[in-house]
Formats: structure tokens, C-alpha cells, sequence
């Protein structure tokens, strides 16, 4: 079985969202996935109920979204997301009980086999990268627990690049679809900085898809990696997305 796979990290509503909006949309028609993993949902404005309601018409297919909010202080601004073509059989979430960050995991049952697919967003870079190990030893405990599964997917971002500590410890379990940089785009407000600023523009991968061992990438690439035609500091979000082609045996 065939899945097309995406992950994005929306910036919640910051920097011209309503512009931006469009822009993502414009490509999703063309990138048609089956799974849509979200970071960054801005809770008020119900960001990722919109993206379903204009993936659906992008797309001319049904899509249904499980959403879970952080926790702590940002529990009533931030979410993570997964748009999602197949019902989900199961919908669970964990909670780090670091930086306010969690997990979504949602198992399907296709072609007879269980798939977990996870959605997270690791702490801030400007925070050590000590504590993204935890969250990383954290995750891998968890989805040890639900080993049931025949094959698992994790996506999202983590705020690491590959040469660090916690990203060698997902791939200690996990294998990488690219490493290509992500981070981050020009983005910004008319007359104001980039996320970032003290930062080069994409200098450092730190959105993935990782898969188990069971699951076979076909193709892969970046996506939403281009600004609007007529304004080169106006681009889909501050990260540029992932996909991945996924063969489920």
C-alpha cells in the first residue's frame, strides 16, 4: 500500500497568516497527501480546521483532523495535528511534562496491518539540546509501550539538526527520509525581521519524517519551499515542509 506523507510547521497565525494561507494551500492541491502532520496549530483562530475545510476543497477528498493541544501556559494557543484520509481506529497524545511540548499518536488499520503515525514539536533550539534528549528518550519509551504496531511513522519538528545528540538518538530507532535544510525562510512582516534573524536562512534540517524499519520510502522531498511571485520575503510558513512516499508492505 501507497501513502504520501507531509509535515509542516505552520507558525501558528504570526507574519501575514491569512496571506500565507493561500500559499499553502496553492501546493497542497498538487502534493494531494494522504496523511497532513501539523505543528503549530494557533488554537483561537482555529488554524488546522481551516486547512481541512480547504484541503477538502484543494483536493476534492475527505479529510478528518485529530488535534491535540500543548500543555501548560500554551495549552490554549498551540496544537499539534494530523489531517488524516483513513479513520483513525485509536487517537492518544503524551505529555512530555517538559516545555509544555507533547505527542499525538493516531494508529490506522490498512490492509489488515496497524500503522501508528506520531506528530510532535520538540522544545526551542535556543534551549540545550539536553533537553530535547529527554524528549527524545521520552517519545521512544512511549512508542516502545505500543509495540503492537507493524509499522510507525514520526513526524515533526525537532528543533536539532542531524549531527546532534538527540536527532543520533531517534536514529538509533529510526531511519531518516532527508536531511535536506528546512530552516528557516525569510518570512516576514512588511518592514519587520525573520524569525530568527540572528540566524542564516536555511542553514540546518530540523523537520522530518522518520520511519521504522518496516516501512520502504519511494521518493521524497521538501515542499511549500517557495515564496509568493511577487514578494520574496512572503513564503508559506518560517520552515519549508517535508514528503515522503511510503510503501507499507
Amino acid at each position: 500500500m501507497n501513502l504520501r506523507l507531509v509535515t509542516l510547521n505552520l507558525e501558528q497565525n504570526h507574519k501575514r497568516w491569512e496571506a500565507r494561507r493561500e500559499l499553502i494551500i496553492a501546493e497542497l492541491a498538487s502534493l494531494n497527501p494522504d496523511l497532513w502532520a501539523l505543528n503549530e496549530i494557533h488554537v483561537p483562530s482555529q488554524t488546522g480546521r481551516w486547512l481541512k475545510q480547504a484541503a477538502e476543497k484543494a483536493t476534492g477528498r475527505k479529510y478528518s483532523l485529530l488535534q491535540q493541544s500543548r500543555t501548560g501556559e500554551e495549552s490554549s494557543t498551540r496544537a499539534e495535528g494530523l489531517l488524516t484520509r483513513y479513520p483513525a481506529i485509536e487517537s492518544v497524545n503524551l505529555d512530555y511534562q517538559s516545555h509544555d511540548c507533547v505527542a499525538l499518536a493516531a494508529r490506522f488499520e490498512l490492509a489488515g496491518k496497524f500503522l501508528d503515525v506520531y506528530v510532535t514539536n520538540l522544545i526551542a533550539a535556543r534551549v540545550d539540546d539536553s533537553a530535547r534528549q529527554y524528549q527524545v528518550a521520552k517519545l521512544l519509551e512511549w512508542i516502545r509501550t505500543r509495540g503492537d504496531a507493524d509499522h510507525s511513522v514520526v513526524c515533526g519538528d525537532f528543533n536539532a539538526a542531524p549531527d546532534q545528540p538527540s536527532i543520533r538518538l531517534m536514529a538509533s530507532a529510526y531511519r531518516l527520509t532527508q536531511t535536506q535544510a528546512t530552516a528557516f525562510t525569510p518570512l516576514r512582516e512588511p518592514g519587520g525581521s525573520p524569525t530568527h534573524p540572528e540566524w542564516q536562512r536555511f542553514d540546518r534540517c530540523i523537520d522530518y519524517i522518520w520511519v521504522s524499519e518496516s516501512v520502504r520510502v519511494s521518493a521524497t522531498g521538501l515542499c511549500f519551499n517557495k515564496p509568493t511571485a511577487d514578494n520574496p520575503n512572503l513564503w508559506p510558513s518560517d520552515h519549508v515542509g517535508v514528503w515522503a512516499d511510503l510503501e507499507i508492505a
